[in-house]
C-alpha cells in the first residue's frame, strides 16, 4: 500500500482535517506533506463535496448543495527536487472506496445550482445512490444496470506559477464579461467564500489573500486539475508539468466509474477513497518534449466490453440550427440520441442520462473536416444491462419500470 501519507475519514466533519485539504489553485498554499522521486505513498480524499450528500432518497442536498467550496482536494504534495519546467510522473498503483464508505452517489444538478451538459433539458435536480458490490455497483434509484469498477481520480494536478495563475484569471474574467448574467455561468471567478487553503490560517493576511486570488478547481487548465478521464485509472502514469518549485502535487475527486465527459456535471459515481502513487520526474521535461499541457498513459487494466450500441450526432442542434464542425454540439445530440434510445425500454430521461454519465461509456470526436458537420459518437457498452438492448426487428420491449430517481425542484424565487 505505500507509506500512509494523509488520511481523512469520511464519517466526520471537513474541519476536523481541514488542513491536509485545499480547494483553490494558488502557489502560495503551503504544502501538507513531502514525497521523494521513487517513493510509494497513499493517501485519502473525501468525496468532492466534502459530504454534502447523503445515503438517502431525498434530492434536496443536491439541490441546495453550496457549491462554493469544492472541489475537497487533498494535498498539496511536495516532491523533492521538483523544478519549473519538469515534468512531474505520477503512476497510480491503486485505487478504491474508503473503508468506512461502501456507497457513492451521482446527481443531476439543477440549471440554477451548477447546471450539467443537457441542463436546458434536465433542470431540475435529481439523485441516484450506488452501493459497492466488488467490481459492481448497483443502484436502487436506477433499475436493470450494474456499472463496473473504473476507480479514477477526477483531479490530479499542480501548483500554478503566479504568472500562470494571472492569466487563468483574467482570461476567465474576460469570458465571464461576455455575458455576466448567464444561467449557468461561463465561468466560475475567484471566490474567497468558503477557501480551504491547508494550513493557513482564516482571517490571516495571507489566507484573505490567496483566498482572493485563488482559481477554483472546476476546470481543467494547464496544470491538470479537473480533467475526469476515465482512463486515468490503476495501471496509468499521468505526466504533470510543474510550474513552481516542489511541484505541489494535489488529487481528489476520487471515481467509482465514469463516462466519457461526466455529462451530468456530477455524472461520476463520486466516493471518498484512498490512492496509492509514486511519482518520479523528467528534468526540463516540457522543453524537452514540446509540452504545455498534462499527458497521461492509460492503464491496460480497464473493462473490456465486446459488444455496443453506437449513437451518432452532428452539429446541428435540437432546433435545427447549423453550426461549423463543433463538437459540442454533436455531442449533446449524441447523448440525446442516447437517452431517447434508452427511454424505449422503460427508462425516465433522467435515469437515461444518469447511466451515461456513470456507465464507461466511449465518447469520439469520428469526424472532424467535413464541413460543415462534426460528427461524435457514443459508444453504449450492452453487456452491463440486465437485459439486451440491441436493436431488433420485432422492436424494443419496456422492460423497466422507471420513476424511482429522487428528485428536487427548484423553489420561485
Amino acid at each position: 500500500m505505500g507509506r500512509p501519507l494523509i488520511e481523512v475519514d469520511p464519517t466526520k466533519p471537513i474541519s476536523e482535517y481541514r488542513e491536509v485539504l485545499q480547494n483553490r489553485w494558488h502557489p502560495d498554499i503551503p504544502a501538507v506533506a513531502s514525497v521523494r522521486p521513487g517513493e510509494v505513498f497513499t493517501v485519502e480524499c473525501p468525496d468532492w463535496t466534502g459530504g454534502q450528500v447523503r445515503n438517502d432518497d431525498t434530492a434536496t442536498d443536491i439541490r441546495d448543495m453550496d457549491l462554493t467550496p469544492n472541489h475537497h482536494l487533498t494535498g498539496p504534495i511536495e516532491v523533492a527536487g521538483a523544478e519549473p519546467g519538469d515534468l512531474l510522473v505520477v503512476a497510480i498503483l491503486d485505487i478504491g472506496h474508503h473503508p468506512k464508505q461502501n456507497w457513492g452517489y451521482t446527481g443531476i444538478f439543477c440549471k440554477h445550482n451548477g447546471g450539467g451538459f443537457l441542463t436546458d433539458h434536465f433542470p431540475h435536480a435529481h439523485k441516484a445512490i450506488w452501493e459497492f458490490d466488488g467490481v459492481w455497483a448497483r443502484s436502487r434509484h436506477v433499475p436493470g444496470v450494474r456499472i463496473p469498477y473504473l476507480a479514477h481520480p477526477g483531479i490530479l494536478g499542480t501548483a500554478p506559477s503566479h504568472e500562470l495563475l494571472a492569466r487563468w484569471n483574467e482570461r476567465e474574467r474576460r469570458l465571464i464579461a461576455q455575458n455576466p448574467e448567464r444561467v449557468p455561468p461561463l465561468a466560475l471567478p475567484p471566490e474567497p467564500r468558503n477557501a480551504i487553503l491547508g494550513s493557513l490560517r482564516p482571517g490571516t493576511p495571507e489566507f484573505e489573500r490567496v483566498a482572493r486570488e485563488g482559481a477554483r478547481t472546476i476546470p481543467p487548465r494547464e496544470n491538470g486539475g479537473n480533467r475526469d478521464i476515465k482512463n486515468l485509472t490503476r495501471g496509468a502514469r499521468a505526466m504533470l508539468p510543474v510550474h513552481v518549485k516542489g511541484a505541489k502535487l494535489t488529487v481528489g475527486d476520487l471515481h467509482y466509474s465514469q463516462g466519457d465527459g461526466e455529462i451530468t456535471f456530477c455524472g461520476a459515481i463520486e466516493m471518498p477513497g484512498y490512492i496509492t502513487m509514486s511519482v518520479d520526474l523528467i528534468k526540463d521535461g516540457m522543453n524537452k518534449y514540446n509540452l504545455q499541457h498534462a499527458i497521461f498513459q492509460p492503464s491496460f487494466t480497464e473493462p473490456r466490453f465486446t459488444s455496443y450500441v453506437v449513437f451518432e450526432g452532428y452539429s446541428v442542434d435540437e432546433e435545427g440550427r447549423q453550426y461549423y464542425l463543433d463538437p459540442h454540439v454533436a455531442y449533446r445530440r449524441a447523448c440525446l440520441e442516447a437517452i431517447n434510445y434508452l427511454k424505449s425500454f422503460g427508462y425516465t430521461g433522467e435515469e437515461a442520462y444518469m447511466i451515461l454519465g456513470t456507465a464507461p461509456v466511449e465518447g469520439r470526436i469520428s469526424a472532424i473536416v467535413d464541413i460543415p458537420n462534426a460528427c461524435c459518437t457514443l459508444w453504449l457498452p450492452t453487456e452491463i444491462f440486465d437485459f439486451d438492448i440491441r436493436p431488433t426487428k420485432e422492436g424494443p420491449v419496456r422492460v423497466v419500470t422507471g420513476g424511482r430517481l429522487p428528485t428536487a425542484v427548484r423553489e420561485p424565487s
